[in-house]
């Protein structure tokens, strides 16, 4: 990774340089220091392929990897401090809380210790000749712009959507479908075998079957992992069984643990349900968790994915194993070219034929795994001629000698999984090893990500976005993730209503390969936090890797359990050095102390990321927490914080601040300053410190505004946000002829708004509801919560809207011919009340929604008739009812919609149930219908439309 982190420093460098004004009398230092870097930057990528076996030259990339961070730290807080210096008057406020160095060190001993870390950096170049050091150039010496013109072109060739590709599981699925389905005493199936052996693949393969849809009423799926939590486990198979409301969640929390295990296991005896463990490591984690099944006698069934054998058998002696086969020569080729060059415009036979000899040579060390395989196909996607096939296999076979000797280590997969890392581009490897942070299996929100990313400035903005592109910032962090998925290291979650990774993962063994490099490099060091013992170290799936001995920590990971006492580890020297600081911690967790934030505050001052959320005691931010004004990235999201101090406002380079706290706060009105934010998200419910309107008319950078209102914010500001692309406002009783005015006003056109929420809080006249949604006619998503009855007139002429979300709007009868008439509208929410009381009837005429693709009718009790004509909607995918109360059957027209893939019910009266089974008099509507869920809803089915149980979560 040495050549990633000296190549990032030495663009960062670069940006300083920019800035020669605020380098006056070191300027030329930095310059030689980057020159330095930029001349080593050639040779570390052949020092990083050959570290691995030798301990001197580890050490020596040690050394280099801290000198560039040191020069970095020293050289920011020296621009940083003279542009603090420009702007007059905030030095007092640095001074007294002594923000960047120690109080009376000048602009001189600043510089001469820039001064000593460049000669430092000039003695390792110095001793390159003694490691035999070959000059590898990165793409044949491509500049910036064509680097970016490939990367351009890759992306209009293989955007499409590569789908989990499917292959040589046809047979396996229908095995283990016939023992989930046979009438026996057989409880648990289980899937085994070694890792990237597509267990999980399979699992989900089956789980989504049509025939398991139709044979089983309930499904739940947990993945356990190897901190199995069994109280975690357990409530959350419960719930997506049980499908309980609020309330019901908040009963179920206070429950003993064998009351849930109890409650599981008799909802397993009553109804015919399919649970899915997946990756289960030991046998103790199943013994934890077996109390929750019943041991037979029940038509429910579990099905199992494990790499042990023994945890198989444990599971169930009379269960059924199955362990899949590898792929043979022809599959394996088959899943290479569906994703390495389908799609491509290859109509040369002879190059084809090149390439399939070339790559079965490769194929041959895969050995059949289809992780191995997928990950080699997303290094060869990116691969056009026949010569860059034949430089990969002699890069598989220089891996494989590597290997001799170190078989375990480069055992299965792992060889194929680390050529595609030292493949990557050294900014794509910084994004991937920023991956560690995260816990295993869980689902990584891809906007949280790459806020990150550019908060710690991994993304290189101004080399992938060369002048006069329209792409910003998040654009292009955006591209980074995708290419990550594209060359098959990062795997695909979620999506959104266009299309675009909403959530992503990684596969076990790709988290086990960023662990090591972490550890390796000292990127990360993980902690593990309980009130009993406090670990560090990096969690791997087959060893403990203890952090590196040399280096500096810079970055840190905490994993809080629900009993911890403590948020830092004990005061040392390193912690001068740490710039990420993210808490993964329990839902709803209570410090005990509420000063616990506090050593945060005074101890780690050259913060960038401050991650931390879910403090459901009432916690007190000191005024210290103005010290860090190196943060680019804060989050208190969930948190019980009631008052914000106003030394906030000197963290004047925050590009991310969330403060959606929970109940209300009071906010300084200090947010203004920092002129570099880009995402702001307020608490639901807040007033201003000075009972003043909230100023943000200098945020010219901020694309996310979140919980505005028309009480404590003036509107007329919002006209200078000009850059802003998702809005979420409150509209409070107002003075209306002042609204009606601003919005009148050609000022105020939001042209480049792409989403908009709107909440109507007891504001009876619905023009101000009108008067904003007109005012941003070029909106993607829109959401509306409460009393609107008409929506603006030319509403059905909004080219570009996409997802809409009604909740208890009240419209009138008529206002679904203009909901009918919007030509490119793919995602409908119609949720609580959308029509007023006397709406009975609900119709889709023929031609109406043509583009529709997914529906949902969530307490839609005034609805008692829905019909639908032949040739409406007939694009729809996806249709999800749920406690509709006053409808007695689905509409006969569902029998046209011969799209329709997947229908979930939930919350339905018996009758409407038995109308609709086999047997049932309105069967023949849905027959049709692959995948039919009358349990509740799949959590796969309503992340896809941006939903939760019971509420919209429409933006998130």
């Amino acid at each position: 990774m040495a050549e990633a982190v000296v190549s990032f420093v030495a663009v960062r460098l670069g940006y300083f340089i920019q800035e020669a004004k605020f380098l006056y009398g070191v300027g030329d230092t930095v310059d030689r220091a980057q020159t330095e870097l930029q001349f080593m930057r050639s040779f570390l990528k052949d020092a990083d392929k050959r570290q691995e076996h030798d301990e001197t030259l580890r050490i020596w990339i040690a050394k280099i990897v801290d000198a560039a961070y040191d020069l970095e730290d020293v050289v920011e807080a020296y621009t940083l401090k003279a542009v603090l210096k420009r702007r007059g008057g905030i030095m007092i406020t640095l001074k007294r809380f002594s923000c960047i160095l120690k109080e009376g060190v000048d602009l001189h001993k600043i510089g001469t210790e820039i001064e000593n870390i460049t000669t430092r950096i000039s003695n390792l170049r110095s001793s390159l000749e003694t490691f035999n050091l070959r000059e590898i150039r990165e793409d044949g010496g491509a500049t910036s712009l064509q680097l970016y013109e490939r990367q351009q072109l890759l992306r209009r060739s293989y955007s499409h959507v590569i789908e989990p590709d499917i292959v040589g599981l046809d047979d396996s699925a229908k095995e283990v479908i016939m023992q989930l389905m046979k009438e026996d005493k057989c409880l648990v199936v289980s899937i085994w075998g070694m890792g990237g052996l597509g267990k999980t693949t399979l699992a989900k393969h089956v789980y989504q079957h049509s025939e398991v849809r139709h044979h089983f009423v309930g499904f739940a799926w947990a993945c356990i992992s190897q901190r199995c939590q069994v109280r975690n486990v357990w409530e959350a198979i419960l719930f997506k069984l049980m499908s309980p409301t609020t309330e019901q969640r908040e009963a179920i929390a206070k429950w003993r643990d064998d009351e849930i295990a109890q409650k599981i296991c008799l909802t397993l005896q009553d109804s015919r349900c399919l649970v899915v463990l997946d990756d289960i490591w030991s046998i103790e984690a199943w013994e934890s968790l077996k109390a929750a099944f019943p041991r037979g006698g029940t038509k429910s069934r579990i099905l199992l994915t494990t790499r042990k054998k023994a945890v198989a058998l444990c599971a169930d002696r009379n269960g059924f194993l199955y362990q899949p086969r590898p792929l043979n020569e022809n599959e394996s080729w088959e899943l290479l070219s569906m994703i390495a060059i389908a799609g491509k415009d290859d109509t040369n036979s002879r190059s084809y034929a090149k390439k399939k000899e070339l790559g079965k040579k490769i194929l041959h060390h895969c050995g059949g795994l289809p992780l191995a395989i997928t990950v080699l196909a997303g290094l060869l996607v990116r691969k056009d001629t026949e010569n860059e096939w034949d430089m990969m296999l002699k890069n598989a076979e220089e891996y494989i000698r590597r290997g001799e000797g170190h078989e375990e280590e480069y055992a299965g997969s792992l060889w194929i999984l680390k050529l595609s890392y030292d493949d990557l581009p050294y900014y794509l490897k910084l994004c991937f090893l920023y991956l560690a942070h995260f816990p295993e299996d869980s689902s990584i929100p891809v906007k949280r990500l790459t806020q990150l990313w550019m908060a710690e400035g991994l993304v290189p903005f101004t080399q992938l976005r060369p002048a006069g592109s329209l792409e910003t910032m998040e654009d292009v962090s955006y591209s980074c993730l995708n290419e990550l998925v594209e060359r098959c290291m990062v795997q695909v979650g979620d999506r959104g209503s266009i299309r675009k990774i909403k959530t992503c993962h990684l596969h076990d063994l790709m988290r086990d390969l960023c662990l090591l490099k972490a550890g390796e490099e000292n990127f990360l060091q993980i902690v593990n936090f309980s009130h009993r013992n406090v670990a560090m170290y990096l969690f791997s799936s087959s060893t403990v890797t203890k952090v590196a001995s040399t280096g500096k920590v810079r970055r840190l990971a905490v994993y809080l359990e629900e009993s911890a006492d403590k948020l830092v580890p004990s005061r040392d020297e390193s912690n001068v050095h740490i710039r990420s600081l993210s808490y993964f911690t329990p839902v709803d967790w209570t410090p005990r102390n509420i000063k616990l934030l506090q050593p945060i505050f005074k101890d780690f001052k050259l913060l960038r990321v401050l991650k931390l959320e879910n403090m459901t005691r009432e916690v007190k931010l000191s005024r210290d927490i103005g010290s860090l004004i190196h943060l680019r990235f804060l989050s208190l999201s969930d948190s019980n914080i009631r008052r914000l101090p106003s030394s906030i406002g000197n963290l004047l380079c925050l590009q991310t601040l969330d403060l959606r706290f929970y109940g209300s706060a009071v906010i300084p009105n200090v947010i203004w300053k920092m002129d570099q934010l880009r995402h702001l998200y307020l608490p639901l419910d807040y007033s201003i410190s000075d009972n003043d309107k909230l100023r943000l008319a200098p945020l010219s950078n901020l694309q996310t505004l979140q919980y505005v209102s028309t009480r404590n914010s003036d509107l007329n500001e919002l006209a200078d946000l000009i850059s802003l692309r998702k809005l979420f406002i409150d509209v409070y009783e107002c003075d209306l002829r002042n609204l009606e005015k601003i919005f009148k006003s050609t000022s105020l056109k939001f042209n480049g708004l792409q989403s908009l929420s709107v909440r109507n809080l007891r504001v009876q006249d619905t023009r101000v509801i009108s008067m904003i949604v007109s005012s941003c006619r070029q909106i993607c998503k829109l959401c509306l919560k409460g009393l609107t009855t008409e929506l603006p007139n030319d509403f059905q002429y909004y080219p570009n809207l996409i997802k809409l979300s009604l909740f208890a709007t009240s419209l009138k009868e008529d206002q679904i011919t203009i909901l009918e008439r919007l030509q490119n509208l793919r995602v409908l929410c119609l949720n609580h009340s959308t029509f007023e009381k006397n709406t009975k009837t609900l119709k889709c005429s023929a031609g109406g929604f043509p583009r529709l693709e997914f529906l949902s009718l969530l307490w839609m009790h005034e609805i008692e008739e829905w019909m639908v004509d032949e040739g409406a909607m007939p694009c729809l995918r996806r249709l999800y009812i749920e406690h509709c109360g006053g409808l007695k059957t689905v509409p006969d027209g569902l029998r046209y919609i011969t799209t329709l893939r997947e229908l979930a019910i939930t919350g339905m009266s018996k009758a409407f149930y038995s109308g609709l089974e086999r047997s049932g008099a309105d069967f023949y509507k849905i027959q049709h219908v692959p995948s039919l869920d009358f349990g509740p809803a799949s959590e796969e089915f309503l992340s896809s439309l941006g939903m939760y149980h019971n509420q919209v979560n429409f933006f998130n």
